[in-house]
């Protein structure tokens, strides 16, 4: 058989792996050019990279190629050269493609158009008449690319992208197409490793591709085999025989790489309905019990059993898809740490549009290679999890991306009475580094100070370290003439100072804030930039949501099983309310499988604990936005999706009018006061509680429980509520440790109808 010209067309960045296909499959003479290989072959060996090709997009018969192109009446004058009658017949329909561009011919419609007329005026020359356009389903496809004034002109024989392998019943919302799935896969040497008996695992697989095409691979199944209605079937110079003998081949082919069986490859997706079409896919795909999908969030991952060696393998939303990419920051982060944990001696391939994003993984890639996706440029990396006891030095990069503060955070209050006082107080402050960087010589009061806060720290210590909790009080005005809070973050220390009496002297009050910023760096044995003063009063309307600094002060810590983003410095509060640590492990316990609805959620915390407890969904309302991103940021840190779990930025009291939604488990804890100018009206929780909670148990399912808490000191339970429900205080179970001196801090009822 003669030797034809063909090109095969693939996504940008595939060329070179494309080449060695085609010539792993006969061909000859290959030559790249972007998004494009040129070989040499007989017709069989272009019938098998119909057959047989991962990569291409399109394989074409070259029937002319002409150079100088100029004008549309070049691309004219060469169409007429070919002997169209050859092809197709004039009761045949036609469809014409145009690539390219030049100076005579801008518009690829125009280049289109003139190979077009030439076609239909060949006929019309040699039999008087002339044969249909059709667009959709034509019955043979012409294939034209204008490039460096090159004209080349085919036969479209594979009719269609030979991307789509006819396996795909539904799809994520931002799918891969399957070719650059098979690139990604052999670039990751999967054929290799599935020989060697390496399982697989996609934790964010969607709809399924990257398992569909490495169960391919390592059966030896051909990605066109369930592809019909190619470019060449009512072609006239088709060979029907050696198309037959290809089809058979791998028909057989498939059977033999399945009775061989396929090594472990399983796929995890946080969103059900994914995972449905995923296993639409497996079956239409004929795997149907040689793979394995489930729906699981991230913060799930680990090892399968028995699997010594193995592939993660991987690509991640970047910012084009599925969130915004500060929270997608904290996503890549915990894949990073759960591959790092769990996965030692394993392999992985993440493929991503940002490497920004993929940097927070803080893993070495020890090989990169640039695809495409469509129009987004992307990278591979391909990483090997070393053992830990292999004695080999891993080289990830384990750096933290905890940021630490230049300065502390000061509220200033504009109502201050004596301005000077609070301006000598600022700059007091600005200079802590100088009490931490010599030895102090406390005064008699800070000394007395400094006593009572180790004897806490001592004492409160123990007690933590034995719960294994992070972030506690330590002291709570103990000593009435110094009344602040001091709570631990971890590694930092918060100082919160509730603003004095009128009554009080202004100057013997500056006085003691100073010997408060003399003991706390010296009780607790830390530098005094690790050490923040905040002034607290009674909150009214949006102060709670007020910035005070805007650098992003944010840095982790741990409350249960739960990784939380606190924020000592950007905001009057952290972030983290700790008094409702008890309350939030609680509602871990109680939220498996249920509908979980957090009202007034400020930065969700709860809800994460509810997600973490397992928690079939859960939603979030809260009035600011900040709190919403920072929500978002705390579940994508712990591997969470929003694919189960909603954000809702909303005024609760309308929300609730307007929902109509059933939830099993609810926690409602709103502030004692709001007048905020984004609610519609105020909110007085001891005059509004009953409308609200009679709101929030029209939402509650049958069997549900409501837990409703506030901090108001002097709350009372209307007696309504007591009678038309089943309520039980439970606030004493509520109250841990570091607030047994403080046991009002809040008061909180399990309610259920």
């Amino acid at each position: 058989m003669a030797i034809k010209r063909f090109f095969s067309t693939c996504p940008k960045g595939l060329e070179h792996i494309l080449a060695e296909e085609l010539q792993s499959l006969g061909a000859e003479n290959t030559k790249e050019s972007v998004s494009i290989v040129w070989f040499e072959a007989e017709l069989e060996v272009a019938y098998r990279a119909c057959m047989w090709s991962r990569l291409a997009n399109r394989v074409v018969l070259v029937l002319e190629a002409s150079s100088a192109i100029e004008s549309g009446e070049d691309v004219y004058e060469a169409a007429k050269k070919i002997d169209w009658l050859d092809h197709f017949g004039v009761d045949q329909s036609f469809a014409v493609e145009f690539v390219g561009r030049s100076d005579g011919v801008r518009h690829t419609h125009y280049g289109a158009l003139r190979i077009k007329d030439a076609i239909v005026d060949t006929f019309r020359d040699r039999v008087g008449r002339r044969p249909d356009v059709c667009a959709e389903q034509p019955d043979v496809r012409v294939h034209t690319r204008l490039h460096k004034g090159v004209l080349s002109i085919g036969i479209d024989l594979s009719g269609g992208s030979l991307h789509r392998r006819a396996y795909r019943c539904g799809q994520g919302a931002a799918p891969l197409k399957e070719n650059l799935a098979a690139a990604i896969l052999l670039r990751a040497d999967w054929p290799a490793l599935a020989q060697q008996g390496y399982a697989l695992l996609d934790p964010m697989c969607g709809s399924g591709t990257f398992l569909i095409e490495a169960a391919w691979m390592a059966a030896d199944i051909a990605p066109g085999i369930l592809r019909s209605g190619h470019g060449f079937d009512r072609w006239l110079g088709h060979v029907p025989v050696l198309w037959e003998k290809i089809c058979t081949e791998a028909q057989q082919r498939r059977e033999a790489g399945l009775a061989k069986g396929l090594p472990l490859i399983r796929g995890y997706d946080a969103d059900q309905k994914v995972i449905r079409r995923a296993q639409q896919n497996i079956s239409q795909a004929g795997l149907d019990g040689y793979l394995s999908v489930g729906c699981q969030e991230l913060a799930r991952l680990q090892r399968p059993a028995n699997t010594e060696f193995g592939l993660v393998l991987s690509n991640p939303p970047y910012g084009e898809r599925l969130g915004e990419k500060d929270t997608l920051l904290l996503l890549y982060e915990h894949l990073g740490l759960r591959l790092k944990e769990d996965f030692s001696g394993w392999k992985a391939a993440i493929f991503t549009g940002n490497q920004d994003l993929a940097k927070a993984m803080g893993l070495y890639s020890h090989k990169q290679y640039s695809l495409y996706n469509g129009a987004i440029a992307s990278k591979l990396m391909l990483i090997d999890l070393y053992k830990k006891d292999s004695g080999k030095a891993s080289p990830h990069n384990d750096k933290s991306r905890t940021q630490t503060a230049d300065t502390q955070a000061v509220d200033v209050d504009t109502q201050a009475a004596d301005t000077q006082v609070a301006d000598a107080r600022a700059a007091d402050r600005s200079q802590p580094t100088e009490l931490a960087a010599k030895p102090v010589e406390l005064s008699g009061g800070a000394q007395m100070l400094a006593n009572r806060l180790k004897k806490n720290i001592k004492l409160l210590g123990k007690w933590a370290r034995k719960n294994n909790i992070s972030c506690y009080r330590v002291y709570d005005a103990d000593m009435p003439e110094y009344a602040v809070a001091v709570d631990r973050y971890g590694d930092w220390i918060q100082v919160s100072e509730y603003a004095p009496p009128k009554s009080v002297d202004p100057v013997s009050a500056l006085k003691r804030f100073r010997e408060v910023q003399q003991a706390v760096p010296v009780a607790f044995q830390v530098d005094a930039d690790k050490v923040v003063y905040k002034q607290r009063r009674v909150q009214k309307g949006s102060a709670q949501y007020d910035k005070l600094d805007s650098a992003g002060h944010f840095f982790q810590v741990t409350e249960g099983d739960c990784r939380v983003l606190v924020n000592l410095q950007d905001y009057l509060d952290t972030g983290l309310f700790l008094d409702h640590r008890p309350l939030r492990l609680q509602l871990a316990s109680m939220a498996k499988g249920k509908r979980f609805l957090n009202l007034f959620s400020y930065t969700s915390v709860a809800s994460l604990h509810a997600a973490k407890g397992g928690a079939s969904t859960t939603t979030s309302v809260d009035m600011s936005a900040s709190y919403i991103n920072w929500s978002k940021k705390n579940f994508a840190l712990n591997g969470l999706s929003e694919s189960n779990h909603h954000f809702i930025q909303a005024d609760c009291l309308q929300w609730l009018k307007a929902c109509n939604e059933q939830y099993d488990l609810i926690f409602l804890d709103p502030p004692s006061f709001s007048n905020s100018k984004r609610m519609e009206g105020v909110l007085d929780i001891q005059r509004d509680h009953e409308e609200l909670i009679n709101d929030s148990m029209r939402l509650l399912a049958d069997g549900g429980q409501l837990i409703f808490s506030n901090n108001l000191r002097r709350f009372k339970l209307s007696d309504e509520i007591e009678q038309n429900y089943t309520v039980k205080d439970i606030s004493k179970s509520t109250i841990d440790m570091d607030f047994k001196r403080n046991q009002s801090i809040h008061h909180c009822w399990l309610i259920e109808k």
